[in-house]
């Protein structure tokens, strides 16, 4: 089953005239960032399952938004003194020694709860600022 919207481009090309690019892309980089908030927290929650001393939850950044391929774009990474981003992937895939850690599918997871609530961020986020 698939449907096709009629006249959003439209709809779009009408408010970044009536509104001007600079202002639709605040508003855009506003609902990204928010949006991002609600999924670090579900992320946040899952972590806290099989967390040992917390540096990969502490580690966990959210970037300034930026344009990748035409599209607005904010990415959620580790960064910190503990160098937590070299092990995150052993943690969500496993190892060949480890197939099953503790943490495995952690960020799946944590993507799939925070659907409903990060779409509700980002629509109520866009609201507000037109």
């Amino acid at each position: 089953m698939s449907v096709q919207i009629k006249g959003l481009n439209k709809l779009l090309a009408d408010l970044e005239k009536r509104l001007g690019p600079d202002k639709i892309r605040n508003i855009s980089d506003h609902a990204l960032k928010e949006g991002a908030r609600v999924f670090v927290e579900e992320l946040k929650a899952q972590f806290e399952l099989f967390k040992d001393t917390g540096a990969s939850i502490d580690e966990i950044t959210i970037s300034e938004p930026m344009t990748i391929g035409g599209v607005r774009t904010i990415k959620i990474h580790w960064r910190g003194p503990d160098n937590r981003y070299r092990i995150i992937h052993l943690n969500e895939w496993g190892t060949v020694k480890n197939p099953n850690p503790r943490g495995k599918g952690a960020i799946a997871r944590a993507m799939r709860n925070a659907e409903s609530a990060y779409k509700a961020a980002v629509k109520e986020a866009v609201r507000r600022g037109v």
